[in-house]
């Protein structure tokens, strides 16, 4: 291919410039670095990052680029596990582009507030506090894996969330830019409101949210997957209740996984649970985990709001290596966490440039000072990770709980697990210990880097029907592993499952070692986070991408295809 001249870049670049200001087109090294490097996994170069303000902006930015024959990779909070929003390597055969959407904050509520559109950068914790004024809750909550996730990042990855009730993050409202087999961009309104004509001018009155009710097709389509709800209950199913790879959730920007450049995304919202209670569960035993599921799922009419487990080493890795994080959102909330890795990354960028310095200080430091805050988890919660191996949290509204309580209190006269209904700030200490388990590991790894060589971090949909979900390795893997986390939705049979790995071995090996496994069990990865760079997307899943971008411009390489212009095969 032609290789493009210096010059053509130095224009682009100006002209990016023109559009957003210098201040906010970053090309150097340093600058970059944060936006480059996936919050597990993924780096590599780019001509810049861009970081528009404005709809119109980001219109604007995504046309120079396609018009100077650039790859586009979008990228909200960067909180992704399988480098779905970084460069994958340098192995391209365009120049990248990545175009951050952290300054696009902002949200609509319509309909009373019974729906919303999101704008690019709008993160859940705005979402949930603009809708905790008016009664109401968004899809998800925060991440099971991530904190700090964006609401489009969600619906462009067909996320699960712990919201059992809700399914995977789905809509078939949005507008989106779409670049045609003729390599033009061109916008495309399917949020079911009359935003007029010119591209512009949409983007302008979407962003304002100068619309009227009357603007608004109230049929326009589906704000979330309404069956889920009867869909996960089929616990008789040999198939999975949710992944990512399932096409019955596929609609243009839902699943996009980057191949669109998203402007807004229209969602339902949901009333809000209050008094809802929280049953703490402790077993040594599987089956009895198991044998609860299937009741709760097929016994009552209601389902719980949330049903999240936790092993117990995934506790206690959680209880020393997240406790910074933890007493961090008890204090400030998780709207402090960007601004937190933020100030984190640019110490790493500093501390990188003095060779004698460490690797990983950032995190040595905070888990230095971690030594020095107090214990953050209940004597309750403490006392069943000293009894029980596996611990399962059940959120169930003001109306289940009693039917919950009775039940949960004549199972457990007959088996050997145990369970204590949580006060208020127990329930709210256990969740938030859950969630702060998946950064665990990422901190244990840097902590530890002299005995680890890496994580693998497995995203697992288990068949409904599958009574032996809790994994069994080789002991040839187990060799391998220094600890094992397993933490997830229980309720959907959806694991998170992550493997430190010994110094000296191959994480990326270890992990193609452990997939055969988890073919054989009827098993789909991953469950609701993207293929992003580290897994072979099947190929109903690539034609789905093919169609949303013939050109590959947006993203490639996705799904570990072609990296190349138009799909071009790579060469054998």
């Amino acid at each position: 291919m032609t290789q493009i001249q210096p010059q053509a870049d130095q224009s682009l670049l100006s002209s990016l410039n023109a559009i957003v200001g210098s201040h906010h087109v970053l090309t150097g090294e340093a600058e970059t670095y944060r936006f480059r490097h996936g919050f597990r996994f993924g780096s590599g170069n780019v001509l810049a990052v861009v970081q528009p303000g404005s709809l119109i902006e980001l219109w604007r930015v995504a046309q120079a680029c396609v018009q100077a024959d650039k790859i586009i990779i979008m990228q909200a909070a960067n909180t992704g596990l399988t480098g779905g929003s970084t460069p994958d390597g340098n192995d391209y055969d365009r120049e990248i582009v990545l175009i951050s959407t952290l300054r696009l904050t902002g949200s609509h509520l319509i309909g009373d507030g019974k729906q919303v559109v999101c704008l690019p950068g709008a993160t859940l914790y705005e979402l949930e506090s603009k809708l905790a004024a008016i009664g109401r809750e968004p899809h998800s909550v925060i991440g099971s894996s991530c904190i700090g996730a964006s609401v489009l990042g969600g619906i462009s990855n067909n996320s699960g969330g712990a919201l059992v009730q809700r399914g995977p993050a789905y809509t078939e409202m949005a507008v989106f830019g779409q670049v045609a087999e003729d390599g033009q961009l061109r916008l495309v309104n399917h949020l079911g409101i009359d935003l007029g004509n010119d591209p512009e001018s949409i983007l302008a009155k979407l962003q304002a949210g100068t619309f009227s009710d009357a603007d608004i097709q109230w049929d326009a389509g589906h704000g979330h997957d309404g069956h889920y709800i009867t869909h996960v209950r089929d616990v008789d199913a040999d198939t999975p209740a949710r992944y990512n790879a399932d096409p019955a959730r596929w609609h243009e920007a839902a699943g996009c996984a980057g191949k669109l450049v998203v402007f807004a995304v229209r969602l339902d919202t949901f009333p809000a649970n209050k008094n809802a209670s929280v049953f703490y569960i402790g077993t040594n035993s599987t089956d009895e985990l198991e044998d609860l599921r299937r009741h709760v799922l097929t016994a009552f009419e209601e389902l719980p709001i949330a049903g999240e487990y936790m092993h117990r080493d995934a506790f206690n890795i959680a209880e020393k290596y997240g406790k910074d994080t933890f007493a961090i959102i008890r204090k400030f909330g998780t709207a402090f966490l960007p601004k937190m890795f933020a100030m984190k990354s640019r110490f790493d960028i500093f501390t990188k440039k003095f060779g004698f310095l460490p690797e990983n200080l950032s995190d040595r430091i905070m888990q230095a000072l971690s030594a020095f805050i107090p214990n953050q988890l209940p004597e309750r919660m403490l006392d069943y990770r000293n009894k029980y191996e596996h611990h399962l949290m059940l959120k169930v509204t003001e109306t289940l709980a009693p039917a919950m309580r009775s039940y949960l209190a004549d199972y457990f006269s007959k088996v050997t697990g145990a369970y204590f209904e949580c006060t208020p700030d127990e329930g709210s200490r256990a969740f938030l210990h859950r969630f702060a388990a998946a950064g665990a590991a990422v901190r244990y790894r840097a902590v530890h880097h002299r005995e680890a060589e890496d994580i693998v971090a497995l995203d697992v949909a288990l068949r409904r029907n599958d009574r032996e979900w809790f994994e069994t390795l080789p002991q040839e893997i187990e060799d391998k592993i220094i600890v094992k986390l397993y933490y997830g939705h229980f309720l959907c049979h959806v694991m998170h499952q992550d493997y430190v790995i010994k110094k000296g071995y191959n994480a990326v090996a270890v992990e193609h070692s452990m997939l055969p496994g988890l073919d054989q069990r009827g098993a789909r990865y991953p469950a609701e986070h993207n293929v992003g760079h580290l897994y072979e997307a099947p190929e109903d899943m690539l034609a789905h991408y093919r169609t949303l971008d013939p050109c590959n411009c947006f993203n490639p390489g996705i799904g570990q295809a072609t990296k190349k212009r138009n799909w071009v095969a790579e060469s054998v």
